[in-house]
């Protein structure tokens, strides 16, 4: 074996001294790391424990992981806790585990617990395009605290609240032209002209029966002009009281009247500004009220009741009446100068009597809706049926059709709308031929009558309690008409 030199033991040395203190160094090194993540993290949970008003972090199972201190003292529990457990069992009204589900954050949600309403955020967390937790914050622990704050945005606010109350009643929240639906010349005449319509600024006077569509046109415009992205305000006219409509077109101040808003509350002119304003049943608008209508309709601008500041307001005016205005022109029910106002752009919609090749496409289309609303199957009409719907003259019009076909999807049995199913009205109607005349009222009374009494014993499987109970009749008079008309007890 080769002795090695002193030389090379002092190199030798010297190696494994370097490289005992690399391990030195890598050791002090690893330590301040773990030091600095340590003083990372009490960091973080200070920060956390100092979100003023509560946070909480759930995973994407909608479990907590993390609960500051200021949410525990708000709601009277211990943070600690609350780790581990399912959010829905930890707060009420909770949806952390929703946007979880979801992926789609919820900023300034109104959160009520325990009666009172908070206004909360809460945030899904992804991490590399999946989310693995949702982190949720109280903004403002009582919703009047962001009143106080924002009292200049109490406009926007009045639109928000006005678009649920509508999304509310409404089916639909938007009609298009293409959500009007009929085969006939005269409605693709209609078509053609509201599409005109839409690109002009004039004003729009709707007028037709009760039920034919009126706003639907006046929506249809709306949306396929450049204001759709703006409001579309609607207010009927015949459905507030006198009193009450000026406050309601113009808005009013704090304390103007008593029962009034603390705040004031802007008016549906000054909501519709840059889209359109509906005003339906024009024609029963009081005549103190014409007038002032007529000056806002010529400068686009007016004042708030109990106010003295002018507003401005660039709106696009749609009406719409059942009534025979012209008809009240010549009576004084109407001011002529703002019917000539209103009637610039003229559409008028006829009666479904007057167009029926359009029925059945309309029935077909409700009963589609109907059909899903309800999740049942689209039902067939047969033959016997249909002709009773293209027979009847139909006095409310589309939204009598409706009806009609709702009542008769809940009666069906199968998946076939026949002629029994209809309502006995359209039924006895609609199944005569149009041509059809009654000798004497009392021959139509009594045919009515056993036409009734037939319907009801056969809707009832002849059950005479049942059948009484349908046409409004003690047991004991059916069993006198019965015999009056020679009628069966039982199926033939």
């Amino acid at each position: 074996m080769k002795k090695r030199s002193s030389a090379e033991l002092s190199e030798e040395g010297q190696t494994e001294a370097g490289r005992a203190k690399e391990r030195t160094d890598t050791t002090l090194s690893d330590a301040s790391m773990v030091e600095q993540l340590n003083r990372q993290l009490e960091l973080y949970e200070l920060i956390f424990n100092s979100i003023h008003n509560g946070a909480m972090v759930t995973d994407a199972s909608g479990y907590v992981t993390h609960f500051n201190r200021p949410y525990g003292r708000f709601l009277g529990i211990n943070p600690a806790d609350q780790i581990g457990r399912h959010c829905t069992e930890v707060l009420e009204n909770t949806r952390m585990h929703i946007v979880a589900q979801t992926g789609k954050p919820e900023i300034n949600r109104t959160h009520e617990v325990e009666g009172q309403n908070m206004v909360v955020q809460r945030i899904p967390i992804l991490k590399n395009g999946e989310i693995i937790a949702v982190f949720g914050q109280v903004m403002f622990k009582d919703v009047r605290d962001v009143h106080k704050l924002a009292k200049e945005f109490t406009l926007l606010e009045s639109k928000v609240q006005y678009y649920e109350e509508e999304l509310l009643n409404l089916r639909a929240t938007r009609y298009t032209l293409d959500s009007i639906i009929g085969k006939s010349d005269v409605i693709a005449d209609l078509k053609r002209e509201a599409l005109r319509a839409a690109s002009s600024r004039s004003p729009v006077l709707i007028s037709g029966e009760s039920g034919t569509g009126k706003e639907l046109f006046a929506q249809a415009i709306h949306q396929a002009g450049d204001r759709k992205l703006y409001p579309f305000v609607r207010i009927n006219c015949a459905a507030i009281p006198k009193d009450l409509l000026e406050s309601e077109l113009f808005g009013y101040e704090k304390g103007a009247f008593t029962g009034a808003h603390p705040e004031g509350k802007p008016g549906k002119f000054e909501l519709a500004h840059r889209g359109t304003i509906f005003l339906d049943e024009i024609g029963d608008l009081p005549m103190q009220m014409q007038p002032k209508l007529l000056r806002v309709l010529e400068d686009k601008s007016f004042e708030r009741v109990g106010g003295n500041h002018v507003i401005h307001s660039d709106f696009r005016l749609i009406t719409a009446t059942n009534q025979p205005l012209e008809e009240m022109l010549e009576q004084g029910g109407f001011r002529k100068d703002l019917f000539y106002r209103l009637n610039v752009i003229r559409l008028h919609i006829p009666p479904m009597r007057d167009r029926r090749e359009d029925i059945m496409e309309l029935s077909s289309h409700l009963l589609d809706q109907l059909a899903r609303e309800a999740d049942l199957p689209m039902p067939a009409i047969d033959a016997e049926a249909h002709r009773a719907l293209i027979n009847y003259h139909w006095p409310g019009n589309v939204r009598e059709l409706s009806n009609a076909l709702e009542r008769s999807l809940a009666s069906m049995e199968g998946e076939i709308i026949r002629l029994t199913d209809l309502p006995f009205h359209i039924y006895r109607k609609g199944s005569q031929s149009l041509a059809e005349k009654p000798a004497s009222i009392r021959d139509v009374q009594h045919k009515a009558e056993r036409e009734a009494i037939v319907y009801a014993l056969k809707a009832s499987g002849y059950n005479k309690s049942l059948a009484a109970r349908k046409l409004g009749i003690h047991r004991t008079l059916l069993y006198k008409k019965m015999k009056k008309y020679d009628l069966s007890p039982k199926p033939d």
